[in-house]
């Protein structure tokens, strides 16, 4: 299968092409008149890293005025870097003098603060905190575009459901960060499933196996809580798990393609090789079931040295396809043999930037006051995530509802943590941090 290896998700973000789009997804009914108060959008921009600048640099190339208002970051030295980063292309488009310009954990609060109603906040900032402040986003009036993953748990997914269906009532839009939904190759390959060119679906195969994620050095400077933000994703109280933070786009497309959620999942994990002083297993291999029997897999592995692939594929009673994030031209096969003579399509051309359109649809829908709220879809694409990450931790089948309901938080009082405070987990005598052990964990 080394043919379908394609691009990387920063390959597939730097692929041009502008797309322009009005094209409205379900949601509340429209106010009319509330998104128009304004004919310049102002944007604050919450977690400064390098996944947050480039949604702030989408925010900023769509359609009609915008303008960067504040900031916030814990750390000031990523603010500031953003801050530069974004000025090389939108300098005219930005006023975030520094007294707009907030650290710590509370900054989100006061960068929100700093808006209107209707007007706009990207939310990137490590998974743990997107429940929390996706409520405060809503209960401020504000238009919301929350990265992915978002939430870590089963109590942080139902804060996001809750706060979804509040934004739905106020006709607030919410964007989420699986861009892959809005990438125009994958809709037109997923339309055609749909319309039955494979046949009925029998097996979806989730895949993300590549080297190692790394970890930064501890720099004299920050204390415990610093140091496992600056490295979240090897941090499951923050990031939720590899199999969250990083699987979560091709089980989103898997879950697609079936149109369907699933009722349970086992699976398997553990760190094969990994020997970093953090929580992270190095693989993870969950199956889960759908409600009509059919099954999906969803591999998750990073270590060195071992066969690489980023993608989806399918599996239907007439043919399969290979298709996903990681896949920028989706083809789709008669039969099982992914050969160049059984191909029935492949998407020719440019394959677009879905990150941009995903913007574009956002603020379209913000500018003409059309429903747009993608709150439960994310939601429940995370928790069959989570699901899964609970199932390869602990050892035992888990069903959607026992995910969906679990009382268990990662990260309790999350909302009163400072950059002072002591994180969840902390490191033993001998420097390790705990780890999930299958046939020991508790996740329910």
């Amino acid at each position: 299968m080394n043919h379908l290896r394609e691009a990387t998700r920063r390959d597939f973000l730097k692929t041009s092409g502008q797309m322009v789009a009005g094209v409205a997804l379900a949601g509340a009914m429209a106010r009319p008149g509330y998104a128009a108060e304004s004919n310049t959008i102002k944007i604050a921009l919450i977690g400064c890293g390098s996944r947050g600048t480039g949604a702030a640099e989408n925010a900023l190339s769509t359609e009609g005025p915008t303008k960067l208002w504040a900031m916030a970051d814990v750390f000031p030295n990523r603010l500031e870097n953003s801050y530069k980063t974004l000025t090389e292309k939108h300098s005219a488009q930005l006023d975030v003098p520094p007294d707009r310009r907030f650290v710590g954990m509370d900054g989100f609060k006061k960068a929100m603060d700093m808006l209107s109603k209707g007007d706009v906040v990207l939310l990137a900032t490590p998974p743990a905190f997107r429940p929390m402040h996706v409520e405060y986003a809503v209960q401020k009036g504000l238009n919301v575009f929350m990265e992915k993953s978002f939430a870590v748990d089963g109590p942080g997914i139902r804060k996001v459901m809750k706060a979804g269906q509040e934004a739905a009532r106020q006709n607030l839009k919410i964007a989420g960060g699986l861009m892959s939904r809005h990438s125009e190759p994958l809709e037109e390959a997923i339309r055609r499933i749909h319309d039955g060119a494979l046949g009925d679906i029998i097996t979806c195969w989730a895949y993300r196996v590549h080297g190692p994620v790394g970890i930064g050095d501890r720099q004299a400077s920050m204390n415990e809580m610093a140091y496992q933000i600056a490295n979240y994703s090897c941090f499951t109280w923050l990031n939720g798990s590899f199999i969250v933070d990083w699987l979560i786009h091709n089980i989103d497309v898997c879950c697609w393609v079936k149109n369907a959620w699933p009722v349970a999942v086992q699976g398997s994990g553990g760190r094969e090789v990994r020997r970093d002083a953090d929580q992270l297993f190095d693989h993870y291999l969950a199956e889960y079931t759908y409600p009509d029997g059919t099954r999906m897999m969803a591999q998750g592995r990073h270590i060195a040295n071992c066969w690489e692939f980023f993608g989806d594929v399918i599996q239907g009673a007439k043919g399969c396809a290979v298709l996903g994030e990681g896949i920028s031209h989706p083809r789709l096969y008669r039969g099982h043999q992914q050969k160049e003579e059984n191909i029935l399509w492949q998407h020719q051309g440019s394959p677009g930037n879905a990150y941009q359109r995903e913007h574009d649809l956002f603020f379209s829908a913000i500018r003409n006051d059309k429903p747009y709220n993608e709150t439960e879809r994310c939601a429940k694409s995370c928790l069959t995530a989570i699901m899964g990450r609970m199932a390869c931790e602990s050892g035992k089948l888990i069903t959607w509802e026992e995910a969906l309901n679990s009382q268990i938080e990662l990260a309790p009082g999350l909302d009163q943590f400072t950059m002072n405070s002591q994180p969840p987990v902390v490191p033993n005598a001998k420097g390790e941090y705990p780890v999930a052990v299958p046939g020991k964990s508790q996740v329910l």
